[in-house]
């Protein structure tokens, strides 16, 4: 689940900058539609995944909140992403220990 949640969250940050880059005109309006629906589903997937993946690593508000908030600001899903590496790999020591 943790994976599945990192790719939306890289393709939500993606398609934000493309919505982004339409608004300021350096791509054609002719997109907007597309890709704002695009953009609307992977936000709402980014949102409940990200509500379930807090519930199951058990992270506290202090940590889905500002996960929640990089959604909507430029560029923080490259910070999202190097939290979410952190978490996958941690995991995979733990799980290596256990053995």
């Amino acid at each position: 689940m943790l994976r599945f949640f990192r790719i939306t969250s890289v393709l939500e940050g993606i398609s934000y900058l493309a919505i982004l880059s339409i608004t300021l005109g350096v791509v054609s309006r002719d997109f907007v539609s597309l890709v704002g629906m695009v953009h609307g589903v992977l936000f709402l997937l980014y949102f409940v995944l990200s509500m379930s993946v807090s519930e199951q690593q058990r992270w506290t508000l202090k940590i889905w909140l500002p996960l929640l908030f990089a959604s909507v600001v430029p560029f923080a899903f490259i910070l999202v992403e190097m939290f979410l590496r952190r978490s996958i790999n941690a995991e995979k020591k733990a799980q290596s220990v256990e053995r």
